[in-house]
């Protein structure tokens, strides 16, 4: 922990008024981004190939974004979806 916050803290001055601004821009640094876009991508991917196979493509993309792996089994759990239902059949006459 002493190492991330010497990390954090490394040409900060922690009396000036943009201290933490600073402090929090060297965390933001220490990031992999471009890793958790990527797999941001891959989750959303594969969330809309499960969601199409359940035939609710915008729910796989929606429940992946939100949460990730977790929203694959979310999307397996919802019911499938078909066609739409036909017509109903005409009544009955005595």
């Amino acid at each position: 922990m002493d190492e991330l916050i010497a990390k954090a803290m490394q040409g900060v001055d922690p009396e000036a008024p943009g201290a933490f601004w600073q402090a929090f821009g060297n965390l933001m640094a220490l990031v992999p981004w471009t890793q958790l876009a990527l797999w941001s991508v891959f989750f959303v991917v594969v969330g809309a190939a499960l969601g199409r196979w359940r035939g609710q493509t915008r729910a796989g993309v929606v429940w992946a974004l939100l949460l990730g792996p977790i929203g694959w089994l979310v999307v397996l759990w919802l019911p499938r979806r078909t066609g739409p239902l036909p017509p109903p059949l005409p009544r009955r006459r005595r």
